[in-house]
């Protein structure tokens, strides 16, 4: 105990520093957490949360038996793990394929083009998807020399949103790989061109195998957002004729809980979002582990 309070008196800077994050993280994360208890209430902003009546599981009852739940829930899996399928591999292939280029001024105005993407916001992305996408004079339609509204066909939603989520993320997911990669030591580079290794050989052997525990992190971390589709993106391209498969439970909250005020029922729906997004995290972390033993930080 004597030692523990020598170490924080030595260091005290340093724990002061970790106070902040720690107690921010406190106050905006954890204590809202006491609002969950809305979602097993009839919540009245007049009685405030205690003194709203408890129904138990009645809005979880509602939101299983109304009649889209089950279009919602496929859809924002199928929209989720699709863009996990096609977005988590590309920033991977762009930084080995990037780490293999030389001429520098090159490597960073690609780098630069790559990442610009990232920085306009979602609203101005989707205004500019309208416009491509648009059945009079829309580039797309320009280049197949057709006349079709992409974004009332359902069948096209989930392509449109998963391609310009890709365009737009895969630049700035890159920035972690890369710093893996620079990390590596130059020697084994020369070590392999001496053996006669070929750039796909060295990038085999040796930039593949580094990039693995960094590969395996950011999966995990990207397996516990899985249920977590971003609201603006769907909510500015949806329409009345992509519903089918745009249909999502965070536009279904937004709708319940803002449009119309049923505070109750839209935390008891975003309740359940996050409890089957704990589960996957658990589930692709408890896989991780049997596939990676070798792995010490899974």
């Amino acid at each position: 105990m004597v030692k523990v309070k020598e170490a924080v008196v030595k260091n005290w800077q340093l724990y002061l520093m970790l106070a902040i994050p720690v107690i921010l993280t406190i106050i905006f994360k954890y204590l809202p957490m006491y609002g969950i208890q809305i979602a097993f209430r009839d919540y009245k902003a007049s009685a405030g949360i205690t003194g709203s009546q408890w129904v138990g599981m009645k809005w979880f009852e509602r939101f299983f038996s109304s009649p889209n739940c089950w279009r919602m829930i496929k859809n924002t899996f199928l929209l989720a793990f699709y863009s996990l399928l096609w977005s988590f591999p590309v920033p991977i292939f762009l930084a080995l394929a990037l780490h293999q280029l030389r001429f520098q001024r090159f490597k960073t105005g690609v780098q630069t083009i790559l990442y610009a993407p990232h920085f306009i916001s979602i609203m101005i992305v989707c205004g500019m998807l309208r416009i491509f996408l648009s059945p009079t004079g829309g580039l797309i339609n320009l280049l197949l020399g057709t006349q079709v509204d992409f974004l009332s066909e359902a069948s096209a939603f989930r392509t449109i949103y998963i391609a310009s989520g890709i365009w737009q993320d895969a630049g700035w997911g890159i920035i972690v790989y890369m710093a893996t990669l620079a990390g590596i030591d130059s020697s084994q580079y020369e070590a392999a061109k001496i053996d006669g290794a070929s750039m796909f050989q060295r990038i085999r052997f040796i930039d593949f195998p580094e990039l693995v525990p960094t590969i395996v992190l950011m999966l995990i971390m990207s397996a516990g957002n899985l249920m977590n589709i971003g609201f603006e993106k769907v909510w500015l391209l949806q329409t009345d004729l992509n519903k089918a498969t745009s249909d999502v439970i965070a536009v279904y909250v937004y709708q319940q809980g803002i449009e119309h005020a049923k505070y109750s029922y839209a935390t008891a729906v975003g309740l359940f979002n996050t409890i089957v997004n704990v589960a996957l995290l658990i589930l692709v972390n408890k896989i991780v582990k049997r596939l990676s033993d070798d792995i010490s930080f899974v």
